[in-house]
């Protein structure tokens, strides 16, 4: 079998190089999805482990006023950002895929962080919980915010849940 090169030139073989690129890319994310998937997973489970455990205090905290906090916050004071950080970093297991030195830290907004808006770097798999203390009247709002995939501006790639006492 032979194979005639004589009319083969520059446009074809740029079309045959396209070609190879397109299926290798193809194929390059097919093998690497699950893992992707797997640590978008990760962050979006550690999120909702925050933001479980804060409206659990919330809800144990409007039950009885005058108990303290698992971080040593009162009940109906208000709460400190990095107290509360502290002790979710030592006590629950938050695992960050992305990074062995971030999980939860404090920041002014975590939507900004999240969503990476302004031309802001975002750090991918860290949950950002509001650096402002939550205050104890009725209806503080909260945020906690996070990126589990890039870019996180776009649609569906950060999760962000406000929380109210």
């Amino acid at each position: 079998m032979r194979i005639n090169f004589k009319n083969f030139g520059l446009l074809e073989a740029l079309v045959f190089l396209s070609t190879i690129y397109v299926v290798g890319m193809l194929l390059w994310t097919i093998t690497t999805r699950p893992a992707v998937e797997a640590k978008a997973n990760l962050v979006k489970d550690n999120h909702n482990k925050v933001v479980e455990f804060i409206n659990n205090e919330v809800n144990q905290c409007g039950n009885e006023e005058d108990k303290l906090t698992k971080w040593g916050d009162p009940c109906n004071g208000e709460w400190i950002a990095e107290k509360v950080v502290n002790y979710i970093n030592s006590n629950l297991e938050i695992k960050n895929p992305f990074s062995d030195e971030s999980k939860v830290k404090t920041d002014p907004d975590p939507r900004i962080k999240a969503e990476g808006k302004a031309g802001q770097s975002t750090e991918m798999g860290v949950i950002f919980v509001m650096s402002s203390n939550f205050l104890p009247e009725p209806g503080s709002e909260w945020i906690v915010g996070t990126c589990f995939k890039s870019p996180c501006v776009a649609a569906g790639n950060n999760e962000l849940t406000s929380i109210y006492r």
